[in-house]
């Protein structure tokens, strides 16, 4: 399946919403504050936290300045932020624009996250944020 320009765009739209809207309730309290509940179904499940468990928190210090806890929460707070902050702007200027920016960089992204000397590095990072999740206890 081809992922084609509008629907790319659509897609990351909706997930920097979702983002946002989560954000939200978290940094205002306004969810059920039962800690029996779990949003990760991985953690839930298996008592085991996901390797992005604790982003939402690092996300949330990183807004109050706190960088060293955003860091030690989840380093992958760090690109959520950063995603979340560029995504909308670069979408919608691409729109506005009538041009594919975004787009292009994201079929030349996957196209080397593909080749193996990207892919396993990054899954290495991936599983060693796993295990330090895990030894946290997250």
């Amino acid at each position: 399946m081809t992922l084609g320009r509008g629907r790319l765009y659509s897609i990351l739209l909706i997930a920097c919403l979702a983002g946002y809207t989560w954000l939200y309730f978290n940094i205002t309290k306004n969810f059920v504050e039962n800690k029996s509940v779990e949003v990760c179904m991985i953690k839930h499940l298996t008592t085991i936290p996901c390797p992005s468990c604790g982003a939402t928190r690092s996300i949330i210090s990183l807004t109050k300045g706190d960088f060293i806890d955003a860091l030690k929460l989840n380093p992958m707070g760090y690109i959520i932020a950063l995603i979340m902050l560029i995504v909308p702007i670069w979408t919608t200027t691409d729109i506005l624009r009538k041009s594919n920016t975004l787009f292009d960089f994201y079929q030349k992204t996957e196209t080397y996250i593909r080749k193996p000397k990207y892919a396993i590095p990054l899954i290495v990072l991936v599983i060693i944020n796993w295990i330090w999740n895990i030894i946290k206890g997250l």
